[in-house]
């Protein structure tokens, strides 16, 4: 009797170890089971038994069916997919329109959307909008505008009114690509049928215009959604502005931004919009028009932040004056626009960049002499080009200098360990030891390139435990 109980025990405490989450497995795999039997049978009307299945739906069980389907009865998968989708309690995910496009087959056999029409007309199924803008967000998801568009038209069969979702559908689809005379026929095809377009349909066609560089036609939408009463937003603005400063349109482009200055409010231009048009016009090499946004910028009242100075900063030193940028920073720090640690911090970067170390070194110790503090990247790339010059020590020394004024964090870990190989190989044993110990302090991990190097030499100097640290830091990132 006693190992009986025992027995009994054992086997009630395993049965109680299996994880619940095997009991949900079996039954989403049971759910999938059911529907597919019933798409097996392949009756007419098939709708009608899939809803006499009394089991849970969600995004695991039409996972499962359509993956059983795909191998022979993609077209079954697809009704089952939009008969899913038109369920009350459950609504598909994009992630799920991929899975169905991608399983299916949409991308490669697109003909099963409208085999699938025609199962629906020869077996009287009851046909509601729901169903088309499923298809259509397989289209969507698909990219496939021409079925978008032959889709939209079978509506009418069914006695079904497309709405302005849909239409902004099939239009999106052709302007995404470029066919823009399309998209504008079913624009016009809305206004013939009374339903109207709305925000989104001008975005798209603005947008989809401004990529192909039709920026007349662009701006013509522009102006027939305002006589439509339909207001432009900022969104709309953003669109033109940087299709016209891509361009080089810069009477349209000044236009619009009178226009947004007009408005103000929540239509007014802000400071991203500033600073996109002055970041064109220094990719297009024109210094001088950006600094007169800049000053349109300022009496808008919009603060200049580091992004317009960099873009302003990078285009001066490309051109050799140095001293405008200077110039410059002055200007926007005296107006309450950024701080002169971001702006100096720009100008290190970009003096770096054109190779003029010396001029980066200069002004990056100034600016610690100063009490102005650097950023990550101009610290790291002024102590990274010393290194790199074998100017090692003058790289530690910097380095301390930086710590001392509690910046030390702001340096990227890459550039600890290539001071810390450079010290070791030119034998600067005590400095390479007190940034070993600094690097331990900080947490800061040895980068496995520099590591069996660095370790090698450390082992020459005899501390031990500082090699041993160093080895466990370099071991744990390993692991």
């Amino acid at each position: 009797m006693a190992l009986f109980r025992i027995s009994y025990v054992r086997s009630s405490s395993f049965r109680l170890k299996i994880p619940a989450l095997s009991t949900l497995q079996l039954s989403t795999v049971s759910s999938a089971d059911l529907f597919y039997g019933h798409l097996q049978k392949n009756i007419g009307n098939v709708e009608k038994t899939l809803a006499t299945v009394k089991t849970k739906l969600d995004s695991g069980c039409v996972n499962q069916v359509l993956h059983k389907c795909s191998f022979e009865l993609s077209q079954m998968g697809l009704r089952f997919f939009i008969w899913a989708g038109r369920q009350p309690n459950y609504r598909h995910s994009s992630f799920m329109y991929s899975r169905a496009c991608e399983m299916i087959g949409i991308h490669g056999r697109p003909g099963l959307l409208f085999n699938v029409i025609e199962d629906y007309r020869r077996e009287g199924c009851l046909v509601d909008i729901r169903i088309f803008k499923i298809m259509l967000n397989l289209c969507k998801e698909a990219k496939l505008a021409k079925e978008a568009l032959s889709i939209l038209g079978k509506m009418p069969e069914f006695h079904l009114r497309a709405d302005t979702t849909m239409y902004n559908l099939v239009i999106r689809l052709f302007t995404e690509k470029g066919e823009m005379d399309m998209a504008m026929e079913l624009m016009k095809e809305m206004d013939s049928v009374d339903i109207h377009p709305n925000m989104i349909t001008y975005i798209s066609l603005l947008k989809g215009f401004c990529d192909v560089g039709r920026w007349e036609d662009a701006y013509g939408v522009f102006e027939a959604m305002k006589e439509k009463g339909c207001e432009p937003n900022t969104v709309v603005y953003s669109v033109l502005l940087n299709a016209a400063s891509r361009h080089g349109t810069m009477e349209k482009l000044m236009e619009v931004l009178e226009e947004m200055e007009k408005h103000g409010g929540t239509r007014g231009p802000n400071t991203v919009t500033y600073t996109s048009i002055i970041q064109r016009l220094c990719e297009l090499g024109q210094p001088q028009e950006a600094l007169k946004i800049l000053d349109r910028m300022e009496e808008y009242g919009c603060a200049p932040n580091r992004v317009t100075v960099s873009s302003l900063i990078k285009e001066f030193c490309k051109n050799g004056h140095v001293e405008e940028a200077y110039k410059l920073i002055d200007r926007v720090v005296a107006r309450g626009g950024a701080s002169y640690g971001d702006c100096y911090s720009s100008l290190v970067v970009s003096l770096v960049k054109m190779k003029k170390i010396a001029e980066a070194e200069e002004l990056f110790r100034n600016m610690l002499a100063n009490g102005v503090k650097p950023d990550g990247v101009a610290c790291t790339l002024v102590i990274k080009e010393l290194c790199l010059e074998e100017r090692v020590l003058d790289g530690f020394n910097l380095c301390n200098e930086v710590d001392r004024n509690g910046y030390l964090s702001s340096i990227d870990s890459d550039v600890y360990s290539l001071l810390l190989v450079g010290l070791c190989e030119h034998d600067h044993s005590v400095d390479a030891a007190k940034l070993a110990r600094l690097m331990l302090k900080k947490g800061i991990r040895l980068k496995p390139y520099y590591a069996e190097s660095i370790i090698k030499h450390l082992k020459k100097f005899g501390d031990q435990e500082l090699v041993m640290n160093l080895g466990g830091i370099r071991n744990d990132k390993q692991n």
